[in-house]
């Protein structure tokens, strides 16, 4: 998997286990589940602060993601290729 830039950096898509904790966020923005009124917290409706409480969840996972996979080698390290003159046993240098 060459990557052809000089960071060893990977130019595609790389999973990884982790990246399946962004579905969470991602469940509460597009289910239906805030459409209610009711419980009122702090005098502001379910809709309003189940919001709120799916920001913080967003950024939470989001930052546990980003901490779990931000040391992770998206490519295996080559190993340096040998010149022919190395490998050649029998020469003089």
């Amino acid at each position: 998997m060459s990557s052809g830039k000089h960071g060893g950096r990977a130019t595609g898509l790389v999973f990884s286990p982790w990246n399946l904790l962004l579905i969470i966020p991602l469940w509460i923005v597009i289910t239906p589940l805030f459409n209610f009124e009711g419980p009122a917290l702090f005098g502001l409706p379910f809709f309003y602060w189940f919001q709120f409480v799916g920001i913080v969840i967003g950024v939470v996972s989001t930052s546990l993601v980003y901490l779990a996979t931000k040391n992770k080698p998206t490519v295996a390290p080559r190993t340096p290729e040998h010149d022919v003159d190395e490998l050649d046993e029998g020469s003089a240098r």
